[in-house]
């Protein structure tokens, strides 16, 4: 059975931070290329980050040089760690899967960003 169950959200005051933990099972988790997505309320679901089975990585303008994606194959997960959080990062953040036509999601961890 696949599963992608992400962690770490919460409450957080603007300038502080977050990591954001997905754990995969039921999959080769090594092939697969892994990112984060967000959905803010109203807005359409959007990419944060993504990380290729190599390592190569690509961010979203709106959180680069604050957010950093990682991935630990030992441990079958995806991290992102998010710095410096501003009121409009608040969202689900969604883990995701993707090999070929093949794609995952997460059921998602809610982060809010307030003071």
């Amino acid at each position: 059975q696949v599963q992608l169950v992400e962690s770490g959200g919460g409450l957080v005051q603007p300038g502080g931070s977050l990591r954001l933990s997905c754990a995969a099972s039921g999959f080769v988790f090594s092939i697969f290329h892994m990112g984060w997505y967000r959905q803010a309320p109203g807005k359409q679901r959007e990419l944060v980050a993504t990380i290729t089975s190599g390592g190569g990585t690509t961010y979203a303008d709106s959180v680069k040089g604050r957010f950093t994606i990682s991935r630990d194959n030992a441990k079958n997960t995806v991290y992102l760690q998010m710095n410096s959080l501003k009121p409009e990062d608040t969202a689900v953040y969604y883990c995701n899967a993707v090999f070929g036509t093949t794609r995952f999601w997460g059921q998602g961890t809610q982060v809010t960003v307030s003071s």
